[in-house]
């Protein structure tokens, strides 16, 4: 990500490069069904949680096929530990009969395709589409906003405003790769309470330190 103009967005996308150059996906998968699913159920919870659930689950279930042989109710005692398991659990196998019944089981690696899926929003399509496929994209959960705000890479609390401001910033090959670095910021050291400011090594590029000094 570097650039000899060193504008402030490319200096804070190098620091953060140099803190966490092993960026990655926390959530745990080996294909793009399991992305999808893992995805969705990450709303609202922590990747840990998630991974401690769908270890056990694409144990059992592999395919959008095998989630379909099940009823809603036993599904959700499957995921009961998460938050939201009702809505979750109602969203997936709606999610799993389309892509059974439209996509021959498998995921659509289209933007449009994926947000026409229940429980699929923004930020879970391009999840997807970065993760599993490979595809340019840069999703924006409460990590990235906060983060974004506070460096002064973007401003405002609408995630698809914040989107469009990072993209105007980044390079398209490197959306993806940012879309991780602030989210590791966010989870290790800028975050939403009582946040690592002193050893923060952004510290001289965050406006709100700023603002408040």
């Amino acid at each position: 990500m570097k650039n000899h103009r060193q504008a402030p967005s490319q200096i804070i996308f190098e620091l953060l490069e140099q803190t966490y150059p092993d960026a990655h996906c926390e959530l745990n998968f080996n294909n793009p069904f399991q992305l999808l699913i893992a995805t969705i159920l990450s709303a609202q919870a922590t990747d840990r949680k998630v991974n401690q659930i769908t270890e056990r689950l694409f144990q059992k279930y592999t395919t959008p096929q095998d989630l379909l042989s099940v009823s809603q109710e036993e599904f959700e005692k499957e995921i009961k530990e998460i938050g939201l398991y009702h809505n979750k659990a109602k969203n997936i196998l709606a999610t799993c009969r389309i892509l059974v019944e439209k996509y021959e089981g498998q995921v659509p690696c289209d933007f449009d395709a994926l947000t026409e899926l229940p429980g699929v929003g923004r930020k879970t399509a391009n999840v997807v589409l970065s993760n599993a496929f490979g595809i340019p994209a840069l999703a924006v959960d409460t990590h990235v906003l906060r983060v974004s705000n506070r460096l002064g890479l973007a401003t405002g609390d609408n995630p698809d405003l914040v989107e469009e401001q990072l993209k105007g910033i980044l390079p398209k090959e490197n959306w993806s790769f940012a879309h991780h670095l602030l989210i590791w910021h966010g989870r290790r050291t800028c975050l939403a309470r009582n946040p690592k400011c002193q050893q923060c090594p952004l510290l001289s590029q965050c406006h709100e330190h700023q603002a408040k000094n």
